[in-house]
This record gives structure tokens, sequence and C-alpha cells, in this order.
């Protein structure tokens, strides 16, 4: 069975560079949110294997909206995305549950790495 997939991102340059990334493989991408509370909702409605969360987000930053999804799904599957500068985010972001993180611009091999480590396969 395909993974499912969520992006959350509000850059539309970076979201279209994930769903390429992951064109070429078998995953499912059932939703775009280009907000945390988008992402939320969304996880709420889609259920999906996977969040991919951008850190920095309008109306509900990326460790909100991680710290909402985990409180609600402690099971749930996120990465986190950010750019260099935000390294002290990303520490926080995986002690409130993240299981991994990619950095901003991604290579199709970190984001692939990261997939793997959280379905095990790494």
């Amino acid at each position: 069975m395909r993974k499912r997939i969520l992006i959350a991102d509000d850059t539309a340059f970076f979201r279209e560079m994930l769903r390429n990334i992951l064109k070429q493989s078998d995953y499912e991408i059932v939703g775009e949110a280009t907000t945390g509370e988008q992402a939320v909702k969304m996880y709420e409605e889609k259920k999906p294997d996977l969040v991919i969360l951008d850190i920095n987000m309008p109306v509900m930053n990326g460790i909100d909206a991680l710290t909402e999804i985990m409180t609600a799904h402690p099971d749930a599957n996120v990465i986190m995305c950010s750019d260099q500068k935000q390294e002290p985010m990303i520490v926080i972001a995986l002690k409130r549950g993240a299981k991994d993180f990619v950095i901003k611009p991604f290579l199709s091999t970190d984001v692939y790495h990261a997939i793997d480590k959280v379905f095990g396969k790494d």
C-alpha cells in the first residue's frame, strides 16, 4: 500500500519541489497546506502516514502545528523542514515529537533519507 503524505509549506516553490521529489517514488500526496492551521485541519481530514511540515508559516507556525498534531495523535509521523538559520527551532521540534528534519533547499536524497528513517527503511 502506498504511503500517504501531506505537504505543509507556505512557499509554492518548496511545495512544488517536494511534489517533484515525491513523484519519483511510490508516495501519494494527499494534500498541500499553506498555513500551520491548514496543516492541522488537513491532518484530521486526511490522516496521512507522514507530514512534511515547514517551521515558518503564517497563521500558525510549524512548531505550534506540530504540537497540536502530536497532542491529538502521538503516533503521527512528522518531518520538519527549515532553512539553516532555524536550527534551534529544529531542536524544539524534535523534542515535541518530529521524527526528523530536512534543510532547505532540499536535496532529493535528504528527503528520501528522512522518509526512509521514519518508515523504518534506514
